[in-house]
Formats: structure tokens, sequence, C-alpha cells
């Protein structure tokens, strides 16, 4: 027996997809497969049981600007996971999801200039794009420039938790400006 989500269980070669925003569970029999004995059960997914899940280390929750071949990898040596925002001119470009005591890449970072932003916390709200406990929100002070040439692909490596020796500051934004 395979459990797909808490409540829902699917033998005997039964495929289930799962629609998240109506709960709705669709059930079909996968090819030659005998679906005699199969069981599947309903599952109601509320909006707020949704939007509160815990998004995996690395997730992208914004990508408007991408597609280039420069490199941002971050480490998160908190005890709180993070999102790291990048920001050209006044748009944002991409977000990404850093778990606590982890690392993430994004790897296809467009040529441009980009300010980054940072917030961490607990009890992430994808609706709201924030944490909603504990949450402090910053910026690095230097810009990032990724400008790619036929012998160069750029990349930059940055912490979220303070490093010694470490040569990027940062300063504390108000929520209110902080790019969500």
């Amino acid at each position: 027996m395979k459990r797909l989500l808490e409540g829902t269980a699917v033998r005997a070669g039964v495929v289930a997809a799962v629609a998240l925003a109506g709960g709705l569970i669709v059930a079909s029999p996968a090819a030659g497969a005998a679906t005699s004995g199969s069981v599947v059960t309903p599952v109601t997914v509320t909006a707020q049981t949704a939007a509160l899940a815990r998004p995996r280390n690395g997730t992208i929750l914004y990508d408007r600007i991408s597609g280039g071949q420069g490199r941002l990898k971050i480490r998160n040596g908190l005890s709180q996971d993070g999102v790291v925002i990048l920001v050209r001119g006044r748009t944002k470009a991409i977000s990404i999801y850093v778990r606590a005591r982890s690392t993430a890449t994004i790897t296809d970072v467009r040529d441009g200039t980009y300010r980054i932003y940072f917030t961490t916390g607990t009890n992430f709200s994808r609706s709201k794009g924030r944490f909603t406990r504990n949450a402090v929100y910053q910026r690095f002070n230097d810009k990032l420039k990724y400008r790619t040439t036929a012998t160069r692909i750029p990349g930059w490596s940055l912490t979220l938790n303070p490093v010694r020796g470490g040569n990027a500051g940062t300063s504390s934004v108000n929520p209110k400006d902080f790019p969500s």
C-alpha cells in the first residue's frame, strides 16, 4: 500500500491525482491493472492547510526573470527557514525557499544587477508569501552583478547566517517595504 496523502490509500494499480484547490481526488485504473479491492478515500484539503505546508528546500516560489546561465548558491546555517529574493531594478525576479541548516542553488539567473533580500522565520504562508511567526526581514547591502561572457559564467555564493571573516553586510528592512 502506498501513502499519497494522509488519509488517502491507493492499492492495486489505481492512479490518483489530487487537485488542492477543491480537495478533489480523481482515480483511474492503470492500464491492465485489476481494480477489484482498490480503495480511494477522499481527503479534504483546505486552503489553510495548503497555505501552511512547509515548502521543500530549494523550492522556487516565484520566477519572473530566469533563463540565464548565472548561479546563486545559498547556505542557511540558521535554525529557522528562509526565503531569498532577487530583485532587478524594481522587479521581483526570483525567490527560493531555503530550509534551516540547508543549502539551495538557483541555476538560471539572467545577466543583470540584483539586490538580494531575505527573510527568516517560522510558519511560512505561501498565500501571503511570508513567515507568519518570528519573521525577520533583511537585505544585503551590496548588489550582485551577473554578466556572462564567452569565457565566464557568473556565480555567487552567500550565507544567511553571520560568518567569521565574511564580507557581506546586511540591513534590516521594514516588513512593508519587503518584496513578497
